[in-house]
C-alpha cells in the first residue's frame, strides 16, 4: 500500500501468514481476528490516540473509524480499485459483507431455494440481497417493524411476516407457507428466542440456519442436541466468511459492476458533528446506514 491508495478498513483482519489465514475453511486470523474487548494495537499493546493532556483514547474493533485520522495494522486495511466510489465502498467494511457473504459463502444459497431472514436491518437485508443474487425463489422477511418491509420489497423480498400480527409461532407460519420449511434461515436479531424460531423454520432433513446476530445474553443456545438429528444444521458466520484482504477487492469489483445493489443501504447522510443523531436514527430503526461527512 502507498500514500493515496483507496482502502477499506476491516475489523476482522488477515495477516496472510498464520495457520488460520492459510486455512481455506476459515476467515479468522490468529492475531487480527475480531476482538471486541481489545482496545490497543496488537504489536505493542499501546494506543495511538490521546487527549490534549496526554490521557489515552482507546481503539475499537481494530479500526477506530469515527475520527478524521486513524491508525490500523496493515492486516486490517484492504486496498481497492481507485475508481471505486468510496461512499458505497464503506458499506463493505461490515454489514453488507457480513450479510451478503453469509448467503454466498456460508450457506451457499442455491438457485430456486427458499430463504427466511429474521431481522431486517442492514445485515438482514444484505443477506436477502445475497439470496436474491443467487437466484432464491422465495425470500421471507421477518421483523416487528413493518416499515422495514417497504425497503425489503424494494430489494427483492417476496414475503413478509410481522410476529405481532399472529398468535401462531413464526416457524409454523413459515412451514405452512413453504410446505415444511425453508432451505436456509438467517438470524440477524441477536435474540435467542428469535434464533430458535429461525432454526425451526428450516426444513427437516437439510435446513440450515446461519447465526449473524450479536448475542449479549449469558443464555446458551436454545436447542436440544437431539433436535440436530432431524437433519437441521446451525452455524455462525463472521464477516460473511469473506477473507478480507484476499477476497474483498474482487467483491468491490462485483459491486462496481452492479452485481450487488448497494444504493438501498444508504438511507441518510449527515455531517460528522451530528454523529449522535445518526446513532439515534439507527437505534430507532429509522436508518440502515448513515454516511458521515467530515
Amino acid at each position: 500500500m502507498r500514500k493515496g491508495d483507496h482502502v477499506i478498513p476491516i475489523f476482522n483482519g488477515e495477516c496472510g501468514d498464520c495457520v488460520y489465514c492459510k486455512c481455506d475453511n476459515s476467515n479468522l486470523c490468529e492475531r487480527f481476528r475480531v476482538h471486541p474487548l481489545r482496545s490497543v494495537m496488537v504489536n505493542d499493546g499501546k494506543c495511538r490516540f490521546s487527549t490534549k493532556d496526554g490521557k489515552p483514547i482507546f481503539h475499537f474493533l481494530n479500526t477506530s473509524t469515527f475520527t478524521e485520522y486513524t491508525v490500523l495494522h496493515s492486516a486490517c486495511v484492504v486496498k481497492i480499485d481507485s475508481k471505486a466510489p468510496l461512499k458505497k465502498m464503506i458499506l463493505l467494511s461490515c454489514g453488507v459483507s457480513t450479510g451478503l457473504g453469509a448467503a454466498w459463502n456460508t450457506a451457499k444459497v442455491q438457485a430456486g431455494s427458499s430463504v427466511a431472514i429474521f431481522g431486517l436491518g442492514s445485515v438482514g437485508l444484505a443477506a436477502g440481497e445475497g439470496a436474491r443474487t443467487r437466484g432464491a425463489s422465495k425470500i421471507i422477511g421477518v421483523d416487528i417493524n413493518p416499515n422495514k418491509f417497504i425497503k425489503g420489497k424494494a430489494m427483492g423480498f417476496t414475503d413478509f411476516i410481522n410476529p405481532n400480527d399472529s398468535k401462531n409461532p413464526v416457524h409454523e407460519i413459515i412451514q405452512e407457507m413453504t410446505g415444511g420449511g425453508v432451505d436456509y434461515s438467517f438470524e440477524c436479531a441477536g435474540n435467542l428466542d428469535v434464533l430458535r424460531e429461525a432454526f425451526l423454520s428450516t426444513h427437516e432433513g437439510w435446513g440450515m440456519t446461519v447465526l449473524l446476530g450479536i448475542h449479549p445474553t449469558p443464555r446458551m443456545l436454545p436447542i436440544h442436541p437431539m433436535e440436530l438429528f432431524d437433519g437441521r444444521r446451525i452455524i455462525g458466520s463472521v464477516f460473511g466468511d469473506f477473507k478480507g484482504k484476499t477476497q474483498l477487492p474482487h467483491f468491490a469489483q462485483q459491486c462496481m459492476r452492479g452485481e450487488v445493489n448497494l444504493d438501498e443501504f444508504i438511507t441518510h447522510e449527515l455531517p460528522f458533528e451530528k454523529i449522535n443523531e445518526a446513532v439515534q436514527l439507527l437505534a430507532e430503526g429509522k436508518s440502515l446506514r448513515c454516511v458521515l461527512h467530515l
